[in-house]
């Protein structure tokens, strides 16, 4: 009896950081931008807000909740959608972008659907992947503002938002494939049953939006199935993710 081939993956992929360099010009607008909109909420009775009293927000509202976003919502009552177009209004992109080259090539050679999942929102990723000209290549587009489970905004890592993802969508958890840049997600993706590549080679510090410095030596969590510095590598990394 012949065997029965697997069915092919279906891979979950990130986008900043994970198909072009966001950390080269396009997270620090949007840093500078954040913590112009915390400062605004932030500052009270005539009393401007301190760069300490922003930090904390911005890099303990991220560490906490997973965005910065959950937290400003949940203590400062901020409108979702009035915070995404502030914070993500940086002008042309095309003066921002970089980005490797052969990304449509290397998602054509990599077997089963392809999902992009961001917590960027909708119009940012959009226009993102239009001009990395890979709109095609993606059978559904996830932005933040489509993580809702039971009305409520449920952003990567949330558990809750991937396993809705994949009822959604009809595939086991098994099959999934999470490429990403993040360890949180991957962390979380692990715990139910996905596969993870954790990409390095656009991190530059050691949170999207903090300050400190990476190591010297990037070590891979036992949570990390493949680890790659580019995306590019992972047609030669197949045979590790099955």
């Amino acid at each position: 009896m012949a065997t029965p081939l697997p069915r092919a993956p279906v891979w979950l992929f990130d986008l900043d950081n994970t198909l072009h360099d966001a950390s080269h010009a396009i997270f620090p607008a949007i840093s500078a931008n954040m913590n112009t909109y915390i400062a605004r909420v932030l500052s009270q009775n005539g009393e401007n807000a301190t760069q300490a009293m922003i930090d904390a927000a911005r890099i303990g509202y991220w560490k906490r909740y997973g965005a910065t976003l959950l937290g400003m919502m949940r203590h400062h009552q901020v409108c979702p959608a009035d915070f995404l177009r502030e914070t993500h209004d940086i002008g042309p992109l095309a003066e921002l972008l970089r980005f490797e080259r052969g990304l449509g090539r290397l998602l054509r050679r990599l077997p089963g659907r392809k999902i992009l999942l961001t917590n960027a929102p909708n119009s940012y990723s959009t226009e993102i992947v239009r001009r990395l000209k890979l709109h095609n290549h993606f059978s559904h587009h996830v932005a933040i503002e489509h993580m809702h489970v039971h009305r409520q905004l449920r952003p990567k890592p949330s558990k809750l938002m991937l396993r809705r993802l994949l009822r959604k969508h009809g595939v086991a958890a098994q099959r999934c494939i999470l490429v990403e840049d993040t360890l949180a997600n991957l962390r979380t993706a692990r715990q139910l049953g996905l596969r993870t590549v954790w990409v390095t080679q656009y991190l530059r510090i050691s949170d999207p939006i903090g300050t400190a410095p990476l190591p010297r030596t990037l070590k891979c969590p036992g949570y990390v199935n493949v680890k790659v510095k580019s995306v590019r590598q992972l047609p030669a990394r197949l045979s590790r993710l099955r």
